[in-house]
């Protein structure tokens, strides 16, 4: 009797290994859940939405123009900004408005009034325009440009450094929802 019940415990403590053993797994490889820290992303995502980031994609292909992605900040946190800019293209900003190889770059479904992409004269700009992106690297900006720190000032962000792409808000459960990209 004694032995079975041992028996029994050591069966349970291997499922509940298993089971840490998967959720830490799904958690450094598939799936994150990140919150929004700053007003840089509004309108699209405000400060404290919860997201639900996915790793996958970026492991059989490299980001897209228009894709939310969570990336490596220059202050070793997790920032999320959008693709505007792919490796070898040009990007420029001209009134206020984004050319990539000196075409418009239509932002209508995510941005509320154009000609907002200048950078800030207080900030000190990373780059001149036009500017080429490097080979590996990619241009990112937040929705909300007039309040977005983003590769305007840090510079351009190595693919490596990028780490999922925002899928799901999760909170505020009103707004509860598929991301589109």
């Amino acid at each position: 009797m004694h032995y079975s019940r041992v028996k029994v415990v050591l069966v349970e403590i291997k499922e509940m290994i298993i089971v840490i053993f998967l959720v830490v797994f799904m958690m450094t490889f598939v799936i994150s859940q990140n919150a929004i820290p700053s007003g840089s992303m509004i309108p699209t995502l405000n400060i404290k939405d919860r997201l639900i980031v996915s790793m996958l994609p970026y492991y059989y292909r490299s980001p897209q123009r228009g894709e939310m992605v969570v990336f490596n900040g220059p202050d070793g946190e997790k920032w999320i900004k959008r693709v505007i800019g792919l490796p070898g293209e040009t990007v420029d900003i001209k009134e206020g408005n984004i050319y990539i190889n000196g075409e418009p770059l239509d932002e209508s479904s995510y941005l509320p009034e154009e000609g907002v992409s200048d950078p800030n004269p207080i900030l000190t700009p990373a780059m001149t325009y036009p500017y080429v992106i490097p080979e590996g690297c990619y241009f990112l900006l937040g929705d909300n440009r007039l309040e977005s720190y983003d590769c305007r000032y840090i510079g351009v962000i190595p693919e490596e450094e990028i780490t999922g792409k925002a899928i799901y808000r999760i909170y505020p459960f009103k707004d509860m929802g598929s991301l589109s990209s």
